[in-house]
């Protein structure tokens, strides 16, 4: 007998989706992505194995300058009005550990798709006030921005870098078991 599937999907009111990348190389810029949406499809409540995909809208990206913000939306980075959304669909999902994940999966920014590898530590499942099954993960990985072709570049008159290729994901997911 073939065990159901099962169909998680992220609340995003209980959910973050952020980035982190060196400014200067001395500090730390964060941003995050306001409208994303995703789901989890399992195979009962395993969640090895599990098929993920994801969306985040690019014209929801934020990092609390207004000025930035309309800098990483334009065409020097992620060129918004040409690339509307930056999506994730995961090739496998394996278990690591205890509650610990490695996922891969195809990420798809400015029309360029490259696989990555996030981390993902499982925070558990707990059923909330209104009889709604919820769980938690917390995701990790770092992608190289240039070769998704968002390669603007400065050097400062010292011979510094402005922003660096590394940037690292970091995400706080909460989904709902769907019935």
């Amino acid at each position: 007998m073939a065990t159901a599937t099962t169909t998680w999907v992220i609340d995003p009111s209980h959910s973050e989706v952020q980035f982190k990348v060196k400014h200067l190389m001395v500090s730390t810029v964060t941003g995050s992505f306001g409208q994303y949406d995703g789901k989890i499809e399992t195979t009962g409540d395993d969640f090895e194995n599990a098929n993920v995909s994801f969306s985040a809208e690019i014209d929801s990206i934020s990092t609390g300058n207004e000025q930035r913000d309309g800098h990483l939306k334009s065409a020097d980075f992620f060129d918004a009005a040409g690339f509307p959304q930056l999506t994730f669909v995961s090739t496998s999902m394996k278990k690591t550990g205890d509650d610990t994940y490695e996922l891969h999966g195809d990420l798809t920014m400015r029309g360029v798709t490259k696989p990555v590898t996030l981390k993902a530590e499982y925070g558990g499942q707990m059923v909330d006030f209104y009889g709604q099954t919820k769980a938690g993960f917390e995701l990790a990985g770092v992608v190289k921005r240039k070769e998704f072709g968002l390669s603007w570049d400065a050097v400062t008159e010292a011979g510094g870098v402005v922003v660096s290729d590394d940037v690292r994901l970091v995400l706080n997911i909460q989904v709902t078991k769907q019935a």
